[in-house]
């Protein structure tokens, strides 16, 4: 496809068409399959584009309203949850999560914090027991799995990126404090006050509108190398990428989309997630207070993850653009990136957030270069320069 032949669609404000070019490139050289991209700027919409194909056989072309698996930006969906408690229920992130969740105190994790757990601190990036993608959508097998386990490191002292865990840890969290699950109370009290299309399980009258995957070109040396690498790192890296591998063709059907993952199966479109993050940054405070998005999005104390082997810093379940601009060269910003290419992000000092969905996975756990590109692109519109490059 080339520059001329790209069709895309929806709008975009004057001082705003950087990221339409850049969006143009991402379908005409950059391999884009179908893909969706949205900015709000002060509480409004001012780019809401969207093209390409909803699936790989190019049968479905994309809508406005198509709702794609965003895999671990599903983690900041389930954390504004808990940033909600923290801000209107007095969840208190300095302490034991045992006080909330009495059996999580097994195998010595009675003094494990909220604040370790939001953080990827709390030594639980993987399970320690075989589990399968089918075993992910029972939740009571999950989060009893974990209150049993003992850490993998000694909480508090390391960061270890939490792949699948981080959802049913946050997530049970929500269900002992109100009684719903996050998928509901997400739906109740995030997405539903804003009017945003996401979610974390996708009610059945949706299941039509959800995107095809279709997975990153890797060659089977690649992914076997991959793994050795993780498992030769550290025990955490393997239980957290490999127990169980989840591949793209596990997204397809009901089982996937239906169930309440949440650190992995969130559904949106980009319009959806610009929404609820420019509302953490508009200054409305209609989802949480200030303070709260403050606290949420300071560093916990920038180091080598054990698993991911990256230079990082966490704030509480949102990742931080740190020195190497993840989400700008703002240092204030904030958001979360998920496998494959998509993101989501906010910048408190300009009040925009961005957010970018796509069907057709990259190779990059962070900083896909299409992300990128449309994340450098709205950095020149705001007068901000370049962010510097980053990619795996």
């Amino acid at each position: 496809m080339t520059l001329a032949e790209t069709q895309l669609h929806g709008t975009c404000a004057p001082g705003f068409e950087p990221v339409r070019a850049a969006f143009a490139e991402n379908l005409a050289r950059r391999g884009e399959l179908g893909a969706s991209v949205a900015v709000v700027a002060q509480g409004q919409p001012v780019v809401d584009l969207w093209a390409g194909w909803a699936d790989p056989a190019r049968t479905r072309p994309w809508q406005p309203g198509t709702l794609t698996n965003v895999w671990s930006v599903t983690k900041a969906m389930t954390s504004l949850c808990v940033h909600i408690l923290m801000d209107r229920a007095g969840l208190d992130p300095d302490q034991p999560v045992a006080r909330y969740w009495p059996e999580f105190a097994a195998g010595g994790k009675s003094g494990v914090t909220v604040r370790w757990v939001m953080s990827h601190r709390a030594g639980l990036a993987g399970f320690t027991e075989p589990v399968s993608v089918a075993d992910l959508a029972d939740w009571e097998k999950m989060t009893t799995l974990l209150a049993a386990q003992e850490p993998l490191w000694e909480p508090g002292t390391a960061a270890g990126y939490h792949a699948v865990t981080f959802g049913y840890l946050a997530g049970e969290l929500v269900r002992r404090i109100t009684g719903q699950s996050p998928g509901w109370f997400f739906a109740a009290e995030v997405a539903g006050p804003l009017g945003a299309d996401a979610c974390i399980g996708v009610p059945a009258a949706d299941l039509g509108r959800c995107s095809e995957l279709q997975a990153a070109r890797l060659p089977p040396d690649d992914r076997d190398v991959r793994r050795r690498a993780f498992a030769a790192v550290h025990p955490a890296a393997a239980a957290a990428i490999g127990n169980p591998v989840i591949l793209a063709r596990d997204t397809a059907g009901p089982a996937w989309r239906q169930a309440e993952i949440p650190s992995a199966n969130g559904h949106a479109t980009a319009l959806g997630l610009a929404t609820i993050f420019g509302s953490l940054v508009d200054g409305s405070q209609t989802l949480v207070s200030a303070a709260t998005v403050r606290a949420a999005s300071t560093g916990q104390g920038r180091s080598t993850d054990l698993v991911l082997r990256l230079p990082l810093d966490y704030g509480l379940g949102f990742m931080l653009s740190g020195p190497e601009g993840h989400f700008g060269p703002s240092r204030a910003a904030f958001g979360h990136d998920g496998s494959g290419g998509c993101s989501v992000w906010a910048d408190p000092e300009r009040g925009v957030a961005l957010a970018y969905v796509m069907n057709r996975m990259g190779r990059s756990l962070l900083d896909d270069p299409r992300k990128m590109a449309l994340t450098e692109a709205l950095a020149g519109c705001l007068g901000e320069g370049a962010a510097p490059a980053f990619t795996f």
